[in-house]
């Protein structure tokens, strides 16, 4: 399984918004711009997540993002099931499956993904923000505008999507 674009970006989004040591507000350019992505796509993310009620979205000049609860309210496995659609892994309708009337297969991955999920579910946003994940958003928090940090080589392989 691997997580889709949206889901990651959600996911960066909401980590960086637990950080809330500073004045100004975040806003959807800085966070675009820490991350090196676009800020099209993140409107579309930030956008979805103030619907969900994650976040509060304020618009204007003094406005930006903050998360709508404390960390430990968001459960990464419910976070996630709403970010990716809660999509089955496979699809024996489409193409059409010869097997599908007499195959194990997709009741073991419903099984498999349910355990992923409820896995996911014991942990809070408040649990990834430990070190050394909060340290390194403080860094991008504190980091001067325009500059952009590159990717350490763990980071390459944390961000696979």
């Amino acid at each position: 399984m691997q997580l889709n674009r949206f889901t990651d970006l959600g996911l960066r989004v909401l980590m960086y918004l637990t950080h809330r040591d500073r004045a100004q507000p975040v806003t959807i350019s800085e966070i675009a711009e820490r991350f090196a992505v676009s800020r099209n796509h993140l409107v579309k993310v930030v956008h979805f997540m103030g619907q969900q009620g994650w976040l509060n979205n304020s618009r204007g000049k003094g406005g930006g993002l903050a998360l709508a609860q404390p960390p430990e309210h968001y459960r990464l496995g419910q976070i996630i099931r709403v970010l990716e659609g809660n999509a089955p892994l496979i699809d024996c309708a489409e193409p059409p499956c010869a097997l599908r009337q007499d195959c194990q297969l997709k009741a073991l991955l419903d099984v498999g993904m349910q355990a992923f999920f409820s896995t996911l579910d014991s942990y809070t946003l408040r649990n990834i923000m430990a070190s050394p994940t909060g340290e390194a958003i403080i860094r991008l928090h504190r980091q001067p505008k325009g500059l952009q940090v590159e990717p350490s080589p763990a980071d390459d392989a944390d961000h696979q999507s």
